[in-house]
Parts: C-alpha cells; sequence; structure tokens
C-alpha cells in the first residue's frame, strides 16, 4: 500500500489533478492562462505560480531548444480566488540558445516575473558533485504517514492543508516537527516523486520538479533557529527562486532533493538544494532566498 495516502484515495486521479493544474491554456498570442488549485484557501503555493510559469515559457518555444534555467522574482502572494494570467516575451531567439520573459498576474497587477533560457541540447565537458549517502527511500516513513501519525497535535486550523492527500510522494531522511522543531544543522534531505506515472512530455516532468523545487527549501534556513512556518509569531515567504536543470529525469521516479542554508540575516534566509536520480545523477539545482521574519 502507498504510504502517501489512504486506500480509499485514487492516486492517478490526484496526478491527474496536478497535471490539469499545471496544464496552462492558451488564450492568445504568447498570452496564458493558469487554473487556481481546486479547494485551495489564501495565498497559492510558490510552486505552482513557477510551474505555471515555466510551462508558459516552454510553450512559447520550438523544439530542439529546452529549458535549461529559470531565474524568478516574487513580488506579491498570490490569491486562491483568482486564476493567474502570464504573459511571455520572446527576449532573444538565437540559434543554440532562446530565452523568455514571463510576467504572472492577477487583477491587473504583477506577482511573479521570471526569465527562462532554452537551450539546444550539444555534448560537451561533463562533471558533478556526488550524491549524499542517504537511506534508500523504500526504508523511509512518507511524510504523509508522520503528519497521520501528530494529526493530533497539529492545530485545526491547518488540518485540511497538512492532511489532505497529495499527488508528490514525499519521505524526509531526517523527520522532524512542524509543531515544535528543535535546532539543527542548517541541511535537510528527501526523496519524491509523483505517487502514479505521467507519461513521457519532458515538459510536463520539468514543470513538476519545478513545482517541487519549492518544496521545503525555505523551511531550511529555519532549522538552526528551532522555528517553523506554523509558528504564529513567523512571517515566511519566497523571495526569488533560481532553478537549473541539468540532465533529464523522470518526476515520477524518485528523486533526492539534498538542501543546505549557508546564510540567513536581515530577516532573510538563502538556501541551495541539488536533485539527484536514485542512481546518482545530478539533474538539478536550486537556489532561492526567503523572508524569515520573526515578529513580535
Amino acid at each position: 500500500m502507498n504510504q502517501n495516502m489512504p486506500v480509499d484515495v485514487d492516486p492517478t486521479a490526484l496526478v491527474a489533478g496536478l497535471v490539469t493544474l499545471l496544464d496552462v491554456e492558451q488564450i492568445d498570442v504568447d498570452l496564458f492562462r493558469g487554473a487556481r488549485q481546486p479547494g485551495g484557501e489564501g495565498r497559492v503555493f510558490g510552486g505552482q505560480v513557477i510551474a505555471q510559469a515555466l510551462q508558459a515559457a516552454q510553450r512559447s518555444t520550438d523544439a530542439p531548444k529546452v529549458a535549461n534555467s529559470l531565474h524568478a522574482y516574487f513580488m506579491r502572494p498570490g490569491d486562491e480566488n483568482h486564476p493567474i494570467v502570464f504573459r511571455v516575451v520572446r527576449d532573444f531567439e538565437g540559434r543554440s540558445f532562446a530565452t523568455r520573459r514571463v510576467i504572472a498576474m492577477q487583477r491587473g497587477k504583477p506577482i511573479l516575473n521570471m526569465a527562462c533560457s532554452f537551450q539546444v541540447p550539444e555534448e560537451g565537458f561533463t562533471h558533478q558533485d556526488t550524491m549524499p549517502d542517504v537511506p534508500s527511500p523504500d526504508t523511509l516513513t512518507s511524510e504523509a504517514a508522520l503528519r497521520r501519525d501528530m494529526a493530533d497535535r497539529i492545530p485545526p486550523e491547518y488540518h485540511r492543508v497538512l492532511l489532505r492527500p497529495r499527488p508528490i510522494d514525499i519521505r524526509p531522511v531526517c523527520p522532524r516537527s512542524w509543531i515544535d522543531p528543535a535546532p539543527g544543522d542548517p541541511v535537510q534531505a528527501m526523496w519524491f516523486r509523483l505517487v502514479a506515472p505521467i507519461g513521457d512530455d519532458a515538459a510536463l516532468h520539468r514543470a513538476v520538479l519545478a513545482y517541487a523545487s519549492d518544496m521545503g527549501l525555505l523551511g531550511t534556513g529555519m532549522i538552526p533557529h528551532g522555528v517553523g512556518w506554523m509558528n504564529p509569531r513567523m512571517q515566511v515567504a519566497s523571495l526569488d527562486h533560481a532553478l537549473w536543470l541539468h540532465e533529464p529525469f523522470r518526476a515520477d521516479e524518485w528523486l533526492l532533493y539534498a538542501m543546505r542554508s549557508p546564510w540567513a540575516g536581515h530577516a532573510r534566509g538563502f538556501n541551495r538544494g541539488s536533485v539527484f536520480t536514485q542512481d546518482g545523477r545530478l539533474v538539478a539545482s536550486v537556489a532561492q532566498e526567503g523572508l524569515i521574519r520573526q515578529r513580535d
């Protein structure tokens, strides 16, 4: 049985819902609309905005060019009550590279700006970092099961958000408490994959990774201070997000997300992440700075 969900939940339907969420609708030339999360409340998850913006950029770029990096700045929180409109600007179209700029808007105001680079695949020098030595995902407990085990300690206002079935199975290497986290070193790692296959569309796999790359990263910078996003004194939000896509991968196969925070200060925390396949290939790198403000 999949630890990620109760037996009465269909994993295929969960993943189909995520695919639909990330499948932006073209409403004019270089103009797209992203759906809102069904049942979503409050602020839009940052990974959703990044993934939908990447999909809009990918829809404006022809093969054989494929996305190799993106750099995004969050300006305003997205509102779950409204869809997001994405305008793509074709800044550059070369023989080897192309650059796209994406402006995500809600109710006439920009909520995110993103620059995205595309390259025609070619051969070149190769080297990479070594994957950390961590336990196999098959030996670890899913985050969903961990949350269900501590459901009686989760404040009622967070029950729906934290206990709902999710399309991505996350298995933390060293689980931490969301309720009363203890201080520790600013490093963490987790395995993740979709709970059902999504076919062979490489652009969709990249969008899913962009979505998942915003999970857990910001919290890494809070580990040394023994606080988390559920602390009512904490104001937490992503400020910018960068993703480099190195090698092909599948988001419905296990990926290891190794994260560390080398610095925090001035109410900001800086975090880095590396994404590896189960056989040790480094397929993506991530960097993010976030707001981690403790209010009186």
